[in-house]
């Protein structure tokens, strides 16, 4: 007998025959095979109901092999196929049998199943041709599961992106409404905050593999501040892919800063600068720090109580390096520094 081992095949991509008879069991297994079609095979109920369980693409049975235990084990297997399958079913019939109820009893114990009859004798082409046609249906079938599998997995994860844009939104206003002293200045860091979580959403979509490097970040939020070709924040460092999350993060924690500098500190004076750069350590495991530097601005004191930016930058980069970062009210200029593993915020790195 020419079989595959049940631990060589794949769900919906072989043939499991149904034949008691050693001889007619040998001589489909040898015909399918020498087609490069993969057989399996089964006799007792017992290993009937086993090989079911692999979840063969087709079924071929002979007349003798459709036993009452038979008949209810493939009955339980087609009942327990999910919507998008059916099974097809190739029955060869005796000639002197009763074919037409045998069709009818068929038709009514297994209505999932897309049943083909041959009466024997068969000629090897037209048996091979059928067999291959039910294998091609059933691996559409397969295309169609996978397409649905996609589909709820892409579902889950649009619902798990707008719950987290959200969740964002939801926070940003909060935070704002709180630090906001008057109406028109809670509209625009509202509003410029928004935008930059707009921007890099938009730009982590249309990355590669949903990665987004921190030179696109840097040129996304600082950008809007290059006037006139004047450049007044300085930045710096490799080439650095981070991931979805820490790429946004990262994006909200530089708009923070930026716009904190321009209300306050390093960017609210002519003179001011900001150095912005950002190494990653040899070594392993390998780390990246992230720097923010103010400086030629008005002198600065730590606030009496801490606002909106301070407790988001705090939370968020804590979050995305797992590591708290340091922010200091240096008269000089604010500092902001932070590190951590490079593997838990990159891709690929």
């Amino acid at each position: 007998m020419i079989a595959t081992s049940p631990d060589d095949l794949s769900a919906l991509d072989h043939v499991l025959i149904l034949a008691p008879y050693r001889k007619d069991a040998d001589y489909l297994s040898r015909l399918l095979s020498e087609h490069d079609i993969r057989v399996d095979t089964g006799s007792g109920i017992d290993e009937i109901t086993e090989r079911l369980a692999a979840s063969p693409g087709i079924l071929v049975a002979t007349h003798e092999a459709l036993t009452p235990p038979v008949l209810e084990a493939v009955a339980d297997h087609l009942r327990a196929q999910p919507a998008w399958a059916e099974m097809p079913v190739v029955v060869l019939l005796d000639r002197a049998s009763p074919n037409t109820r045998v069709r009818t009893e068929l038709s009514r114990a297994w209505p999932r199943a897309r049943q083909l009859f041959y009466q024997r004798p068969v000629t090897s082409v037209e048996l091979v041709s059928g067999v291959q046609s039910g294998l091609l249906a059933r691996l559409r079938q397969r295309d169609v599961r996978d397409y649905i599998a996609r589909e709820i997995e892409l579902r889950r994860e649009l619902n798990h992106r707008v719950k987290n844009i959200l969740a964002s939104v939801t926070s940003i206003f909060e935070m704002t409404r709180r630090g906001a002293t008057s109406l028109d200045d809670f509209s625009d860091d509202f509003r410029g905050r928004l935008h930059a979580l707009a921007n890099v959403h938009s730009a982590v979509f249309h990355a590669v593999g949903e990665a987004i490097s921190i030179r696109e970040i840097v040129e996304l939020t600082f950008g809007p501040y290059y006037q006139h070709g004047e450049n007044r924040i300085t930045t710096g460092g490799p080439p650095v892919m981070l991931n979805r999350e820490a790429g946004t993060t990262l994006a909200l924690c530089l708009h923070e800063l930026t716009t904190n500098a321009i209300k306050y500190g390093g960017l609210s004076s002519p003179e001011g600068r900001v150095d912005f750069d950002w190494i990653v350590s040899e070594g392993e495991p390998r780390e990246l720090r992230i720097s923010w530097r103010e400086r030629g601005g008005p002198i600065v004191k730590e606030p009496s109580r801490v606002g909106y930016g301070t407790r988001y930058l705090r939370s968020a980069l804590t979050s995305m390096f797992g590591q708290r970062p340091v922010v200091m009210f240096r008269p000089d200029g604010l500092q902001c520094e932070v590190r951590g593993i490079l593997s838990r915020v990159s891709c690929n790195q």
